[in-house]
């Protein structure tokens, strides 16, 4: 089973992406913020992680960037940033830190699950062929 990880400070807002994922049939993990989150993704190994940007402790691309820095046997490890900040020069920063997709908030969740379902996709195809993601 294809497990997500959902980093998201905002406790309404993550219990609501916890609750859309479950429904979907994917396990999901959580953490409050990016140094819980990194934690989770050493100990854990998610498939995804789905992750806010502005948080406490460390925010979503310090987090990413700790692991590219790293743990490189995990820096291509599915990230999908979810966030409030939508300003373009923003968008430019969390993807060319490597993050797989850039979504914000309000979160809309049609297009949320299209993406991560293209990821799972991905995932069991590459596991059906034997390779590492």
């Amino acid at each position: 089973m294809i497990t997500v990880l959902c980093v998201e400070d905002e406790r309404d807002v993550r219990e609501l992406i916890v609750e859309e994922l479950q429904d979907a049939g994917l396990n999901v993990i959580e953490a409050e913020n990016g140094k819980e989150g990194l934690d989770m993704i050493l100990s854990r190994r998610p498939d995804i992680v789905i992750s806010d940007i502005t948080m406490p402790e460390m925010d979503g691309i310090a987090m990413l960037g700790e692991l590219q820095i790293n743990h490189p046997q995990l820096a291509n490890m599915p990230f999908v940033f979810l966030t409030a900040l939508s300003d373009k020069e923003k968008v430019i920063e969390g993807l060319s830190a490597g993050a797989e997709s850039y979504l914000t908030k309000p979160v809309d969740f049609d297009v949320l699950m299209a993406k991560i379902n293209g990821l799972v996709g991905r995932i069991e195809n590459r596991v059906l062929a034997g390779l590492e993601f």
